[in-house]
């Protein structure tokens, strides 16, 4: 256990994989084996809209939570294809990703549209898990921080800050995702750090207190190096979320 008072949060997101089926079977045999490191870590897996009831199902009566990858802005209207907030808690989701980078990429989500998502699911009681981070070009123009503080402080800008602690941040390093370069631990802390300190410009209290988690290519092998870093509080897990076995096993390190 760590000495902050920060609960480590490995979340894995599946993106467009897995059947109602093969969801149910995952979450039945993966909810035993991370039991035992409920006391310490706070689990969750974000399957696809409409596999998400046979997640909740499955996931009844255990540590696992359940989160969505995306929401509408909108409580709900005429929003053809969108699944708004309230809609998620009334099947029983607990959270929900906003802003990854494939969304900001293929489905054109801005930081202004995020400030909207952000406190709408806040507002509906869900936890929301904001996503942040620079691409290659960004990385190599030397716009890290730049990026970062524009991503960090207009997607939290509407949320209060006596709430602020109830969001959590997965920074995700875009140019190490998909282009053979991988991220040092000592770069995924400076980032992590940077995060907290942009939250800190708020509010101290909720800097000491939000989770801010890594998401570029945590796997079983380098899991615990990354987690290390003091300022690292968990993963957003995409591929190595797709295997039991591999999950458990970071869900394992991040208890350690």
């Amino acid at each position: 256990m760590s000495e902050h008072p920060r609960r480590p949060y490995m979340v894995g997101n599946w993106k467009m994989h897995k059947t109602r089926a093969e969801t149910r079977d995952f979450v039945a045999e993966l909810a035993p084996r991370v039991a035992d490191h409920a006391a310490y870590v706070d689990v969750a897996v974000c399957p696809a809209f409409v596999s998400l009831a046979a997640a909740l199902d499955a996931a009844r009566g255990t540590a696992v939570r359940v989160h969505a990858q995306t929401m509408g802005r909108a409580p709900q209207g005429a929003h053809t294809g969108e699944v708004s907030a309230p809609m998620l808690v009334d099947v029983g989701v607990h959270g929900v990703v906003l802003g990854h980078s494939e969304r900001r990429r293929d489905d054109g989500e801005t930081d202004r549209l995020l400030a909207e998502k952000v406190p709408a699911a806040l507002e509906a009681g869900l936890e929301p898990i904001l996503c942040v981070g620079e691409t290659e070009e960004e990385r190599d123009a030397g716009e890290m921080e730049r990026r970062l503080r524009h991503q960090v402080q207009e997607g939290l800008e509407l949320v209060p800050t006596e709430r602020l602690a109830e969001v959590v941040v997965a920074y995700e390093p875009v140019w190490a995702i998909g282009t053979g370069r991988v991220a040092t631990p000592e770069q995924a802390q400076e980032a992590l750090g940077f995060v907290r300190a942009l939250v800190g410009d708020r509010s101290r209290a909720g800097a000491e207190r939000i989770r801010v988690l890594y998401g570029g290519s945590v796997k079983p092998d380098n899991a615990a190096e990354i987690l290390a870093g003091p300022d690292v509080d968990g993963a957003l897990v995409g591929g190595a979320s797709l295997e039991v076995a591999d999950f458990a096993a970071l869900v394992a390190a991040a208890a350690r």
